[in-house]
């Protein structure tokens, strides 16, 4: 795909195949790790990652330096890197066209995080749908042991590192930190409320960073270029890097396209996604994933970025932009999402176990004709409600719920008042 911005993650994408070892190296890959064993200490790499300003990811955005600082100096050993490749948000595709396009760059940022918590053992861990993707970094991963990038004392240096793939049971819930750390261990994938914090009591106990796929994807780019130049690629002050937007829905080229953090949302659909499709009128979206809230039409222009959507009340999740058209029912949408939520909630704590199904059943009885006046406040309590359930998954999944009785209540009252949703013919 063309883009008038500079091509970081996504610069080795072939249209047909993976991009080679080989074809890695000539674009630079696996010189950051050469230069890191050799000039940097494990806190260099943190400082440099911290200089960037790279925010996680995957959703969450949280500073991806922190994290690594987190794993203290006299903390136990072995300690654990995994990469979160479990991507099951409804819209969200970005990691497995990253890992179809160069699996190296992802392999060389694991290993470089490795290093910088000194972590002797990585673990991928990837969704079962992704199976072609599992083959492809089994195999990468063993060429690059043949090179020596991987295994004990690599390329020469005092670091070793194990790296494995794990193919994941498959649920939604297993894409959450320390559910996911259960489900590595056997056990039930609940996630644990910390204290203590992954990176001191993770993995069997030991300290772990978990970071996402397009995450370490960026870790080579910054130590080769520097922290200001990552921040430089972004469009917004506050913005730092790229990052793979893919978008879906009513447009005529739903794709992943790499793109400054602050791209604007209308720039992203009109010059890259092809614009909305013929008879299409933009809607709405969600910006960052299923777990994000509905964006009116108001905010077509906005910067896509995470403290510009922060500051409307939403967030930029994982860019994974759903559009809808103006022949959409938004109800109908977010029972869909609901559906999903409800079914792969682990049902570990009550507000999200009971709460996700009575919400669905509103919502379904709304879009059937038999929603009920009293019907909106009742769903306006349980969302409130759903704020108080044991880990982020239940907020996250009301989010589309808020946002609709925020910015869609008219088409909600439209549905009740008629007795029919108002877009079925």
């Amino acid at each position: 795909m063309s883009s008038n911005y500079p091509q970081v993650l996504l610069q080795n994408r072939k249209p047909d195949r993976i991009a080679t070892l080989d074809e890695y190296r000539q674009s630079g890959g696996y010189q950051a790790l050469t230069d890191v064993l050799k000039d940097f200490s494990h806190k260099d790499v943190q400082e440099a990652i911290m200089d960037s300003n790279l925010l996680g990811r995957g959703g969450a955005a949280f500073p991806t330096a922190m994290k690594l600082m987190s794993v203290a100096d006299d903390a136990g050993f072995p300690r654990y890197i995994i990469c979160n490749a479990d991507e099951m948000e409804p819209g969200t595709f970005k990691d497995r066209v990253l890992l179809h396009a160069d699996p190296h760059m992802v392999i060389e940022g694991i290993i470089i995080a490795g290093y910088a918590s000194q972590a002797a053992h990585g673990i991928i861990f990837i969704r079962p749908e992704y199976e072609n993707a599992a083959r492809i970094l089994e195999r990468e991963i063993e060429l690059a042991k043949q090179e020596g990038y991987l295994g004990n004392h690599i390329l020469g240096s005092n670091y070793s590192l194990e790296l494995i793939v794990h193919r994941s049971a498959g649920r939604y819930i297993c894409g959450e930190v320390t559910a996911l750390m259960n489900a590595l261990m056997g056990k039930r994938p609940n996630p644990m409320k910390p204290p203590p914090y992954p990176t001191e009591k993770g993995l069997w106990g030991k300290p772990t960073v978990l970071s996402n796929v397009e995450t370490f994807a960026c870790i080579p780019h910054i130590i080769r270029n520097g922290g200001q130049w990552f921040k430089d690629l972004a469009k917004t002050e506050n913005g730092a890097g790229t990052k793979i937007f893919c978008i879906s829905g009513k447009v005529n080229k739903p794709a992943c396209y790499e793109l400054p953090v602050g791209v604007r949302l209308s720039e992203i659909i009109e010059s890259y996604a092809g614009g909305m499709t013929a008879g299409s009128e933009f809607k709405a979206c969600l910006p960052g994933g299923a777990s994000t809230g509905f964006l009116p039409r108001e905010h077509y222009d906005i910067e896509m970025d995470f403290d510009a959507l922060k500051s409307v009340g939403n967030r930029l999740g994982t860019g994974a932009i759903m559009v809808f058209d103006h022949q959409t029912c938004l109800v109908a949408a977010t029972v869909n999402l609901i559906e999903f939520f409800a079914r792969e909630s682990c049902g570990w704590c009550t507000p999200c176990r009971e709460g996700l199904p009575y919400i669905l059943d509103i919502l379904k009885r709304i879009e059937a004709g038999d929603g009920e006046a009293e019907h909106i406040p009742m769903l306006e309590d349980l969302c409130k409600s759903l704020w108080n359930a044991y880990c982020a998954f239940a907020p996250g999944a009301v989010a589309p719920v808020e946002s609709l009785l925020w910015h869609f209540k008219d088409e909600v009252e439209e549905h009740i008042e008629q007795k029919r949703c108002p877009f079925r013919q």
